[in-house]
C-alpha cells in the first residue's frame, strides 16, 4: 500500500548566525590552539553558510556556561515551540484538522524529556486523546526518514488513517567551547536549528512524495562512526575518522535494495531527497547514484542556507522539492544516514 506524504512544513527559529560570526567565535576563544588556521579551513569547506539558532551566539546555553540542566531545559523548551509552530504548518498544509490525526510519530535527540515531544503536541496542538503515538528520541539525522517509514508502516496495518509526523532539533545545545577537537570545531559550524512535519496519509491530498517500498539499513559494527555523550556541561556529539567512509559503505546494500525495489526491475531514481548531513555524504551519494549536483541542489541548497538540521534536514529538502517539484510520476527516492550507522529510505514517485 502506497503512502502519499503532503507537503512539509519548516519551522526555524528568529537567531541567523553566519559561518563568519562562528569562526570568529573559535578565534576570539581559541587563539594559541595549535593549526588554528588549518582547523578554520576546514569548517568552512563544509558548505554551510548561515544557520538558524533558537537563542543567540553568546547566550549561555550556547556559546555560554549553562549547567547541562539549563542547557536541557532551555533546548527542550525550544525543540517543542518549533515543533508545534512545523505542525500546525503540516496541518494547514494537508488541509486538515487537529482532530482528523490518527496517529503522531516524533523524533527528537538534542534534549531529553519524560514525558517527551510526543505528549507536548498532543496537548499543545489538541489531538484526540486517543491518538497512536510513536516518540523517537535517538536517531537524530535519520529521525526524519524513520518517521515517514513508521508512518508507511502505520497506515499499512491500519488502511485510512492519517499520520502526523513532527520532527524537531536544538543541536545549538552542542556547542561547547571547551570542546577543541577538529570534529568539534567542525560541528559548531555544521549544525542548525530546526523543525519539521508533514502529514502521510494512504489517499493523497496533495502533490507530492509517493513512498512505495521502504528499507531500514544498520551498517555492522558501526556505533563508533557516530555517538553522543553527556556529561556535567550539557550534551555532545562525537564522531570517528571512519565516519567519513560510513556513507559509501552502506552504499553497496542500499544498491542491493533498489534492484528488487520496484519488484521485477530495478528502481533508478530521477530525483532524490538526500539528508544533507555535509559535504562527503552529498559526494557520496551523487557518486553512488549517478546523480549530479544539478540533480542534489535541493540538498545542497538546504544544507548551504540552514546546514544540518538532523531529523529536519530531509524533511527541509522535501518542502524544497515542493517549490520545484519533478515530473508527474518521476521515480524518487528519499535516503538519510544517522549515528549507528544506520541508513533509511523510501522509494516512490512524485505524485502530482
Amino acid at each position: 500500500m502506497p503512502a502519499f506524504v503532503a507537503r512539509p512544513a519548516i519551522a526555524l527559529p528568529e537567531h541567523v548566525v553566519t559561518t563568519d560570526e562562528i569562526c570568529a567565535d573559535i578565534q576570539s576563544h581559541h587563539g594559541d590552539l595549535p593549526r588554528l588556521a588549518a582547523t578554520l579551513r576546514i569548517v568552512r569547506a563544509t558548505g554551510v553558510s548561515t544557520r538558524r539558532f533558537a537563542r543567540p551566539l553568546h547566550s549561555p546555553t550556547v556559546s555560554g556556561d549553562a549547567p547541562v540542566r539549563e542547557r536541557n531545559r532551555v533546548a527542550f523548551d525550544d525543540a517543542c515551540r518549533l515543533a508545534e509552530e512545523a505542525a500546525r504548518g503540516a496541518l494547514a498544509h494537508a488541509g486538515l484538522e487537529p482532530s482528523d490525526i490518527d496517529c503522531l510519530v516524533t523524533s527528537h535527540s538534542t534534549s531529553w524529556a519524560v514525558p517527551g515531544l510526543d505528549v507536548h503536541l498532543v496537548q499543545a496542538l489538541g489531538l484526540r486523546p486517543d491518538v497512536r503515538r510513536v516518540p523517537m528520541a535517538s536517531l537524530a539525522c535519520s529521525g526524519g526518514a524513520q518517521g515517514l517509514v513508521r508512518a508507511t508502516d502505520l497506515l499499512a496495518a491500519r488502511p485510512g488513517s492519517r499520520c502526523l509526523v513532527a520532527v524537531a532539533e536544538t543541536f545549538s545545545a552542542i556547542y561547547h567551547q571547551q570542546d577543541t577537537s577538529v570534529e568539534a570545531m567542525i560541528y559548531k559550524v555544521l549544525f542548525g536549528d530546526g523543525a519539521g512535519a508533514c502529514v502521510v496519509t494512504d489517499e493523497p491530498l496533495s502533490p507530492g512524495l509517493r513512498i512505495d517500498s521502504t528499507w531500514e539499513y544498520l551498517l555492522p559494527y558501526s556505533r563508533d562512526r557516530y555517538w553522543a555523550h553527556l556529561d556535567g556541561s550539557g550534551f555532545h556529539f562525537n564522531s570517528s575518522r571512519k565516519a567519513i567512509e560510513a556513507a559509501g559503505e552502506a552504499m553497496p546494500a542500499l544498491k542491493d535494495w533498489l534492484a528488487t525495489a520496484a519488484g521485477d526491475r530495478p528502481f533508478r531514481p530521477e530525483w532524490t531527497v538526500a539528508h544533507p548531513g555535509g559535504p562527503r555524504i552529498l559526494d557520496s551519494v551523487g557518486e553512488e547514484l549517478a546523480m549530479d549536483r544539478e540533480r542534489l541542489r535541493h540538498s545542497w541548497d538546504s544544507l548551504a542556507a540552514n546546514g544540518n538540521l538532523g531529523g529536519v534536514a530531509v524533511l527541509d529538502v522535501l518542502a524544497r522539492t515542493h517549490a520545484d517539484p519533478p515530473p508527474a510520476d518521476a521515480p524518487g527516492l528519499l535516503l538519510a544516514f544517522g549515528p549507528g550507522f544506520v541508513a533509511t529510505a523510501g522509494a516512490g514517485a512524485w505524485h502530482a
